[in-house]
């Protein structure tokens, strides 16, 4: 293997003329300088000088390798020169998927922070609801996967958090924020003004439901509490859910993160009870948790989590 270091030995003493020339343009011995040529020619198999008393050429192998090494030694600096700029972030790049109410709150405010820190970073985003965000972050489809899991119902077994929990087992997760859902009814309804609603208490109403894992969620919520709930429209789109029941066709339970990203018209947000909560995560694999770029994504959306609403 041709090793960098004896490949600026070999252009040293072709440009110099000589071993101790070489050394001392290079600050170093003349026997280190043999030495390493020494090396250089164990490696490649064939004599690379030609010695003839105190003058010295290069062989047709020489000749080879020293026009060779021009281009190598400069691809290697610049290697160098853009992997030190990534690791001090004035460079870098970081793929973040996130779900939609992730994506109007909690990322703008982390993506600008980074930015104004780090100009240098360039972030691309792409939406996707768990797990098929968790299945991009596997599959090396982005970087960090923004992602969330529902706390355990009473009764219900092991529940979706003991079975994130375990599925992001060989992740880095980053615990964000807890979201706690609320109940969405429309402004005329009977329940728009008080304080708080039981589930049970909307058991006869139709219902919209949001994505497919916030789905499973309300039949289990609404299953525990002793009915099943009568799904008449089903949609990823928050602000569609929210116009639903805004014209009256139904009622909804919505994260508050969701609540906070669109204005809920014709709606009305209530308090649930008992308290139904998810947990907001940045999930990263563990090698690239260490690249400073992702680092510093992660470090962005801890704060913006943390800000107020």
């Amino acid at each position: 293997m041709i090793e960098a270091r004896h490949l600026r030995v070999l252009r040293a003493v072709a440009a110099t003329g000589s071993f101790s020339a070489a050394g001392r343009e290079l600050g170093c011995t003349q026997p280190a300088v043999s030495q390493q040529m020494k090396a250089l020619e164990t490696s490649v198999g064939t004599p690379l000088l030609v010695r003839n008393g105190r003058e010295m050429r290069l062989t047709q192998a020489g000749e080879a390798l020293v026009r060779h090494a021009a281009g190598i030694l400069s691809g290697l600096t610049a290697a160098e020169e853009e992997v030190a700029a990534i690791a001090g972030l004035r460079a870098g790049r970081v793929r973040l998927v996130s779900f939609p109410s992730g994506s109007s709150t909690l990322v703008p405010t982390a993506l600008a922070a980074l930015r104004a820190d780090h100009p240098g970073t360039r972030v691309s985003l792409e939406e996707a609801e768990p797990p098929n965000s968790v299945e991009l972050l596997r599959g090396g489809d982005c970087d960090v996967a923004l992602a969330f899991r529902y706390a355990r119902v009473a009764g219900r077994g092991a529940g979706a958090e003991g079975a994130d929990a375990e599925e992001w087992g060989d992740l880095v997760v980053r615990p964000l924020l807890t979201d706690r859902l609320v109940a969405l009814v429309p402004e005329r309804h009977p329940l728009a003004r008080v304080e708080s609603v039981a589930i049970g208490d909307l058991a006869a109403e139709p219902w919209i439901a949001g994505c497919p894992r916030c789905r499973g969620q309300l039949v289990e919520v609404c299953e525990a509490a002793g009915f099943t709930p009568r799904i008449d429209f089903a949609t990823d789109d928050y602000p569609a859910v929210v116009g639903l029941v805004g014209a009256g066709l139904g009622v909804a339970v919505l994260p508050q993160l969701a609540i906070e990203s669109v204005r809920p018209r014709g709606a009305r947000a209530v308090t649930l009870e008992p308290a139904v909560r998810r947990e907001i995560v940045a999930l990263t694999l563990p090698d690239l948790a260490q690249v400073p770029a992702v680092a510093a994504t992660l470090e962005q959306l801890g704060r913006a989590a943390a800000r107020p609403m």
